[in-house]
């Protein structure tokens, strides 16, 4: 028998006691011994799924979003003890890129059949200590969208709050000099959004960055965007869907490419920027990524294809 830890964020956007019961029903009749936490303010997913080490749980289901998954990973990160994913947030954008369902119904559904996937994560290290993330850490446009959108706003519409504030400041967007450095490699480039990935697929779901980009790959994959104002910045979205997303290094008109296992992003003019891993804003410019192959233990179904790079 299944012995799983339900850790379920009630601040989350889609997560409420109706999906609570449903999960626990649905995850029970499926024969899984399943027992419940509920968070109730930040850091708590991380420290309750720490404190889960060594209870015989073999896995560890999120329920809530990108956050709430990427803390209760952070918690596991390296045990082998698995991380199952119920999207339940805004984004819900690691879902997307394993290939899960949407529903809460049907993701719980979905547990009962999946299978065990190592992924990779990356790491940023902190004074307060190491931070994880498995979809992207960024800064620029994408790390002020994220810090700008209240929780009222994303419970009340969901992707379209982060849309709508998208459409509101894309005016204002304006790049910037950074130096980023790729496996001890500098570049100094001018962009409005620096992006670390680990996976290829950022909301809305269409927006896939790049096809041979997976969070099994066993590499980060660095994209800049270059663009000021609207204009610009549309130029650069139509660069990366024509043709910007085939070249795995170099730059284009406006999006730059690398690829490595430690990226360090430092932003040279104007105020420290903020940063986020998996749309939690978490300190400032600079940071340093750093890969970790196979860290984490997903579930994953039958869409998810395994790259193994």
């Amino acid at each position: 028998m299944t012995r799983a830890l339900l850790i379920t964020n009630p601040f989350a956007a889609r997560a409420d006691a109706h999906a609570v019961t449903a999960i626990l029903k649905i995850l029970g009749r499926g024969g899984w011994n399943v027992d419940l936490r509920t968070i109730t303010g930040p850091g708590d997913a991380r420290r309750i799924a720490e404190e889960s080490l060594g209870e015989g749980f073999d896995v560890l289901v999120s329920h809530g979003g990108d956050g709430t998954a990427m803390q209760v990973a952070a918690g596991i990160a390296g045990s082998g003890i698995a991380l199952g994913v119920v999207p339940g947030g805004t984004g819900n954008v690691l879902a997307g890129n394993l290939r899960l369902p949407r529903t809460t119904t049907a993701a719980a559904r979905a547990l009962l059949r999946a299978r065990a996937q190592a992924i990779d994560l990356g790491v940023v290290q902190r004074p307060d200590g190491a931070h994880y993330f498995a979809v992207v850490a960024g800064t620029g446009f994408d790390a002020q969208l994220m810090a700008g959108t209240g929780l009222q706003e994303k419970r009340r519409w969901k992707l379209g709050a982060y849309l709508a504030r998208a459409a509101l400041t894309l005016p204002s967007i304006r790049s910037a000099a950074h130096r980023v450095t790729v496996d001890g490699t500098s570049q100094d480039v001018r962009a409005a959004m620096v992006l670390v990935l680990n996976c290829g697929q950022l909301p809305p779901g269409f927006l896939r960055l790049r096809a041979d980009l997976s969070p099994d790959d066993g590499w980060l994959d660095v994209m800049a965007l270059d663009a000021d104002g609207a204009f610009q910045s549309a130029s650069a979205v139509m660069e990366l869907f024509l043709g910007g997303r085939r070249a795995r290094n170099g730059k284009g008109r406006r999006i730059w490419w690398a690829r490595g296992r430690t990226v360090r992003v430092e932003a040279l003019e104007g105020a420290p920027r903020p940063v986020q891993l998996d749309g939690d804003v978490t300190g400032e410019t600079p940071f340093e990524a750093r890969l970790l192959p196979g860290a984490l233990s997903v579930l994953v179904g039958p869409r998810f294809k395994a790259h193994h790079g």
